[in-house]
């Protein structure tokens, strides 16, 4: 893979600082996917199902 270039990396830093919030939701709902996809026994998918019904109810 080639290199970044100094403006690419620039840019990429300026998007970065002035979208935050976007950040933070992308990064968690990767490991949101991750965990239940990998790492989620029966039981805690029972859970999220029940956290995400009653968010859904609301």
């Amino acid at each position: 893979m080639g290199k970044v270039s100094e403006a690419q990396l620039r840019a990429n830093q300026k998007w970065n600082d002035k979208n935050k919030d976007k950040r933070r939701v992308y990064r968690y709902r990767s490991y949101a996917r991750k965990f239940i996809r990998d790492l989620a026994t029966e039981d805690d998918l029972e859970e999220l199902q029940a956290m995400i019904q009653e968010r859904l109810d609301n």
